[in-house]
């Protein structure tokens, strides 16, 4: 028999270790680590809350789950975690806090499908790399326009091609960066609006038999709302390819502004 794994149960025997490395998610998602406990703190609070899970499991969940989360970040400061201990964050948190609490560890999987788990860190992470880059911007967008005001009278050529054309003052140039950004930041806000989505609870695709409270989870989270079909929640990434057409342009315009610098 194969060894036991998320998947192959049908499988003979052991897939090779090449497989296993290639098939290996972990040294990528190990940084969606914190965000896979936040989106399992809020639904083992949930499952209490439905009465699914007895307020004693919840609470053995609840503190192995933190105690995971210590010991991986300890791990990773001081560049001791082994990146083979297992295939993905999922199984890896889920194998940690099972050796921790026993066999109650296991139930924190109820009403939970990897599909909607691996959704909700996904988002998690997205938005919170989103709100980083969209302070970012801002931040720079004080600098440019502070050192706009110093040279509103400072005269300089403006070029087109690399030929020298019009005068113009620097601060007028700079200007032109202020607001290729000021458009970069409404584009983050607008998509950080279909990031910022709860899939928790649309289980593999078409939700759970179990009495879930969706609206709890997504409002714990931070939320705007519960996505309102499961299979649409689980199945599709647009808002992954809109965050990095997003950044996309935004990089666009730093390289530009880069490639003057350099000229």
């Amino acid at each position: 028999m194969a060894k036991s794994k998320l998947w192959g149960g049908r499988f003979e025997a052991n897939t090779s270790k090449l497989m296993d490395q290639f098939n290996a998610s972990l040294p990528f998602d190990i940084n969606l680590m914190q965000y896979d406990i936040e989106g399992s703190l809020a639904h083992v609070k949930m499952l209490g809350r439905q009465d699914i899970l007895t307020a004693a499991e919840v609470k053995k969940i609840i503190e192995g789950l933190k105690s995971v989360k210590k010991d991986l970040e300890a791990e990773l400061e001081t560049d001791s975690f082994d990146f083979n201990e297992a295939e993905d964050i999922h199984s890896l948190v889920e194998a940690r806090l099972t050796a921790k609490i026993g066999a109650v560890g296991g139930k924190l999987h109820t009403g939970r499908s990897r599909n909607d788990q691996v959704a909700v860190d996904l988002r998690l992470y997205l938005r919170d790399q989103t709100e980083q880059i969209m302070e970012l911007i801002l931040s720079f967008m004080q600098v440019i326009l502070d050192l706009a005001e110093e040279h509103i009278e400072t005269v300089m050529p403006g070029y087109t091609h690399l030929q020298r054309a019009q005068a113009l003052t620097f601060g007028h140039h700079l200007l032109a960066y202020y607001f290729k950004l000021k458009r970069d930041h409404e584009r983050f806000a607008d998509a950080l609006k279909r990031i910022n989505v709860s899939p928790l609870g649309s289980g593999a695709l078409a939700g759970s038999s179990f009495a879930l409270d969706r609206d709890f989870t997504a409002k714990e989270l931070g939320f705007s709302r519960a996505c309102e079909n499961s299979m649409d929640g689980v199945s599709d990434r647009d808002f992954v390819l809109e965050f990095l057409a997003v950044a996309s342009n935004l990089m666009l315009h730093l390289s530009r502004l880069s490639e003057e610098i350099i000229l």
